[in-house]
């Protein structure tokens, strides 16, 4: 399982938001230096808190900053572009950051954004397949003259190819409609589970996946369960009373600007915002052992999936968001990736033999010492042996001068 994050951004408009912006670039560098594989960002163009409007134009300042991460659009809105200008950018970043990008598709989400556009929300999904597979057409070189009710092409093509053979990865969006695994089953995409962990999104993990399945089985291709990612909002302390703390700085907050845009989060008259968050599962606030048990329980639902993402919610403040990030490197990573399996058979072999080892132990001492006696008083023995051998020589005496002796 690989782990990475899902950054929408959230971001409160009390902050300063030039700002902010600076503090999740910082993130993409100490996620990168944690050694997190991959950060999905996304495309929002009204409501206030969402305030990346490209992606793309995030993702080229952050690969500069980074050496490993890939990055993602967590997801571009085919409806909101033109198809070929959507092909290009991704193409581009292809090549600047040397294979590091990942294309995410989707509807768009925020119902305000597309009434900006002028376009109709009704429409999107429609709109959202018809681009994606103009996109994905360019992306192999093809020339395409095409004429809708929303967009005109005239022999269009991409006069630069990808970087990656034979394009970047794509995923879909999914969230509760099976919108995302039609169109992943039928064009042989990833997934990207947005919702996972709320409610509707949870209970439908799997049957959009088997809608994915069926489809693909059609067009006779079979699901990857490796480019499936599921989402959800995770924060971890090394206590459950600390993590508790650290997001009551922001919760509230998060959870009025999401019943902003559309009601769904309903905290009863009264209740504490933190209890009901974790009592009704909607996040994890807690420790790694925590979040574990939360991907285990996604596991149980959707069956293997390759990507664990943690929404990036910024209902704590960036301190206790780093930390965050560290512990679950530090513990929740190697309980999936079972890195510490071999350490963990090696310790119990030792410590079902450790009476044994002790002796051996003992007993490989105890010979040394004895050896080095032995040797020692061989050693002192032969000086010894030599030294009355050969006697003591006669100490000269004093002449007088004269060729005599003195006698002392």
């Amino acid at each position: 399982m690989r782990h990475g994050i899902f950054l929408p951004p959230f971001h409160a408009v009390e902050e300063n938001p030039a700002a902010a912006l600076d503090r999740d670039f910082a993130l993409m560098e100490f996620l990168d230096k944690l050694g997190f594989e991959e950060a999905w960002i996304g495309e929002h163009h009204s409501a206030g808190y969402e305030t990346i409007a490209s992606p793309e134009l995030f993702i080229a300042t952050a690969a500069e900053r980074t050496k490993h991460i890939r990055f993602g659009t967590g997801v571009i809105s085919l409806p909101y572009h033109n198809p070929l200008m959507v092909a290009n950018r991704i193409i581009q970043l292809d090549h600047q950051t040397r294979g590091r990008i990942m294309f995410g598709a989707g509807p768009g989400l925020l119902a305000s954004d597309a009434i900006m556009l002028d376009i109709d929300p009704r429409v999107q999904r429609d709109r959202m397949e018809q681009s994606l597979d103009v996109i994905l057409r360019l992306f192999k070189g093809e020339v395409i003259t095409e004429k809708t009710d929303w967009y005109s092409l005239k022999e269009a093509r991409a006069h630069l190819l990808p970087f990656t053979e034979p394009y970047p990865e794509v995923v879909v969006a999914s969230a509760v409609t099976p919108s995302g695994g039609r169109l992943a089953g039928r064009y042989d995409l990833g997934m990207l589970c947005v919702a996972a962990a709320e409610g509707p999104g949870f209970k439908v993990l799997r049957s959009n996946w088997e809608a994915a399945c069926e489809i693909a089985a059609e067009h006779g291709r079979t699901m990857d369960p490796q480019r499936l990612r599921l989402v959800a909002p995770i924060h971890i302390a090394e206590t459950r009373e600390q993590a508790r703390k650290d997001v009551r700085w922001g919760l509230q907050k998060y959870v009025d600007y999401v019943n902003n845009n559309m009601p769904r989060l309903h905290v009863p008259p009264g209740k504490d915002v933190v209890d009901w968050w974790i009592e009704t599962n909607m996040g994890v606030a807690g420790t790694p052992d925590d979040a574990i048990a939360l991907i285990e329980k996604l596991k149980a639902q959707q069956g293997d999936f390759g990507v664990m993402l943690t929404m990036v919610s910024n209902i704590v403040d960036f301190e206790p968001l780093k930390k965050s990030f560290e512990l679950y490197r530090r513990y929740v990573v190697p309980h999936f990736n079972r890195s510490n399996q071999a350490r963990r058979d090696s310790y119990a072999w030792v410590t079902r033999n450790t009476q044994t080892f002790s002796e051996l132990r003992s007993e490989a001492a105890k010979l040394m010492v004895e050896k080095h006696e032995r040797e020692r008083s061989v050693a002192r023995a032969a000086k010894g042996t030599a030294s009355k051998g050969d006697g003591e020589a006669p100490a000269p005496r004093a002449s007088d001068g004269k060729g005599g002796h003195l006698i002392s």
